[in-house]
C-alpha cells in the first residue's frame, strides 16, 4: 500500500504544482499587459504635457502680442461729436 500513497502523493503533487506553475503564469502575464498599459499611458501623458507647454508657450506669445497693441486713435462712440446734420 505504501506504493499505491506513494504514487497518489506523486500526482496530488504534480497536480498542485500544475496549477501553480499556471497561477504564475497568468501573474506574469497580467504584469506584462500592465507594465504594457502603463507605458503606453506614459507616452500618452508625455505627449500631452509636450502638447500643454507648447499651448502655454503660444498663448503667451499671443497675449504679449495684444498688450503690445497700441489703442486706437479712433474716439469712442460715446466720446465722438455728433455729425453737422444733427
Amino acid at each position: 500500500m505504501t506504493d499505491k500513497n506513494s504514487s497518489t502523493d506523486s500526482v496530488a503533487f504534480r497536480v498542485e504544482l500544475d496549477s501553480t506553475n499556471n497561477s504564475i503564469e497568468e501573474l506574469q502575464t497580467k504584469i506584462a499587459f500592465q507594465e504594457h498599459t502603463i507605458e503606453a499611458l506614459n507616452e500618452a501623458l508625455s505627449s500631452q504635457q509636450q502638447q500643454l507647454d507648447e499651448l502655454t508657450y503660444k498663448l503667451r506669445h499671443v497675449i504679449d502680442k495684444v498688450k503690445s497693441i497700441e489703442p486706437s486713435n479712433m474716439a469712442k462712440d460715446s466720446e465722438e461729436t455728433p455729425p453737422p446734420h444733427y
